[in-house]
């Protein structure tokens, strides 16, 4: 490419999304196994969330808020089997408008039926190669794929791989035009009929006995069975995350190209309920979350709290684009190159499907409160709560001791109840009702209206700071 096409057209952008990924499965986060050297060395040279977590830790609703800025209470799709709506105002429909070519592959969810996804719910993408529910569609060895038409593609070789030769013809075909490509993997989600993870062949027998988490040491779940697998799947997408930027590199389109790495969620192994997701314990909601390229090279390390919702309007901000006051996240743009305060803010997220939680994340408490009266299939949002946990991070990280009737937590508790029935009034639109375990009404402090700042004053959450114009991505 010449320098003159480099410095004329606006960065390419690649969504690399992962499935049901914990947190610490990164070496930036302080894994020990050396899983994912491609994406810690993204994060050493770009910009990396040191906590960021899911608007809701389920495939669906995550997904919605993946595509549209919004949390799932907002995008409608507050459990899985609901689909985004046809005209919902999405990341490439954005794209498009500024003359992107949008491509999707791999895992949608956001659609009626397992399989192939019409052309009116694909959220505006205009190049397609996915499946609705693709652990329904393929195995480990067996991927199956529909493309613009509806039709049936089969691709060779590990899924994993499958899908990243997908999205390497997808940038090699569309190197003379910018391009947002969104790729989501169903690994390392287990399989669900066989409930086991299927990594390549030789990587469990590698990393099996090397090492577990200490809320999966101590409580056990399945991760006896399936986190050597895990890891092996998690170890193999850092290999394709590598032979993507590799593709990237030798078209010459690696330092225009903004790539943002994600999960939907994460996994607690059936430690915390009858399955792997849906609580709020950081092994549900707290993912990686990487960014490179144009804007974030260089970036350094957030350390406030951030939330995958607001990966959408961050993505348009660096690219130049309008970041629309309806969108509910917020770029995080304006906290790179030490911008952010040292640690701080705190995080929002609902809790769906199973029952009507929502979450308050903050950096050294985890509060969390369900609506035992709400239908959780047949709403998202609830008026009265009910306290189930509180936990201490900053002396116990991994959630194991449960303060939520500790009587020296009360004051506390007082503060975190205020708290987070003020983010239930700005994203939802409903002041809640919280009520202890023990039936009594947990009394809230008339306040004035908060606001999220992200660590910047006078930044109102849901809204753009005023700021001069973005600089121009390629003179980064």
């Amino acid at each position: 490419m010449s320098e003159t096409d480099r410095t004329s057209r606006r960065p390419n952008v690649v969504v690399f999304l992962t499935d049901q990924q914990r947190w610490d499965t990164t070496g930036y986060a302080g894994n020990p196994l050396r899983l994912t050297p491609n994406l810690d060395r993204m994060a050493l040279q770009g910009t990396h969330a040191a906590c960021a977590i899911t608007p809701n830790p389920l495939c669906a609703p995550a997904r919605s808020s993946l595509q549209t800025g919004l949390y799932p209470t907002a995008t409608g799709v507050h459990r899985n089997d609901l689909s985004l709506a046809t005209d919902a105002d999405t990341v490439a429909r954005r794209f498009g408008a500024a003359g992107y070519a949008c491509g999707y592959i791999g895992k949608w969810h956001l659609a009626d039926g397992p399989a192939a996804v019409p052309a009116d719910q694909r959220a505006g993408y205009t190049s397609w190669l996915a499946s609705n529910i693709l652990e329904f569609t393929s195995d480990a060895y067996r991927t199956i794929l529909f493309d613009d038409d509806d039709d049936p593609v089969a691709l060779p070789g590990y899924r994993a791989d499958a899908l990243t030769d997908a999205a390497i013809r997808f940038v090699a075909d569309h190197d003379r035009e910018p391009f947002f490509l969104f790729l989501s993997f169903i690994e390392p989600h287990q399989q669900n009929e066989t409930d086991s993870n299927d990594a390549p062949e030789g990587y469990a027998e590698y990393y099996g006995g090397r090492w577990m988490p200490p809320d999966l040491a101590e409580l056990g779940g399945t991760a006896a069975r399936q986190l050597a697998g895990y890891l092996g799947q998690v170890k193999r997408l850092d290999e394709c995350l590598g032979r993507l930027r590799e593709a990237l590199r030798s078209l010459d389109l690696l330092d225009d190209t903004i790539i943002a790495f994600t999960s939907d969620h994460g996994s607690h192994f059936r430690t915390r309920n009858k399955e792997f997701k849906r609580s709020s314990h950081d092994a549900s909601i707290r993912v990686p979350m990487v960014l490179d390229g144009p804007v974030f090279r260089g970036g350094g390390r957030i350390s406030s709290i951030v939330n995958t919702v607001d990966l959408v309007p961050t993505l348009l901000d660096a690219a130049g684009l309008e970041v629309p006051d309806s969108m509910q996240g917020s770029s995080l743009v304006p906290l790179l190159g030490g911008h952010a305060p040292e640690a701080g803010g705190e995080g929002f997220s609902q809790v769906g499907e199973n029952e009507v939680g929502r979450v308050l994340r903050t950096p050294k408490y985890k509060y969390y409160v369900a609506a035992p009266d709400a239908d959780p299939r047949n709403t998202g949002t609830a008026d009265r709560y009910v306290e189930r946990e509180l936990y201490d991070l900053e002396f116990d990280p991994y959630e194991l001791v449960n303060l939520i009737d500790n009587d020296e937590h009360v004051a506390v508790r007082l503060e975190l109840a205020d708290r987070l029935a003020g983010w239930v009034k700005r994203i939802e639109g409903v002041t809640p009702t919280i009520v202890a375990s023990s039936g009594e009404m947990v009394r809230r402090r008339k306040l004035a209206p908060r606001v999220r700042t992200n660590g910047l004053r006078g930044v109102r959450y849901g809204h753009q700071p005023a700021r001069a114009a973005a600089p121009d991505p390629l003179d980064s």
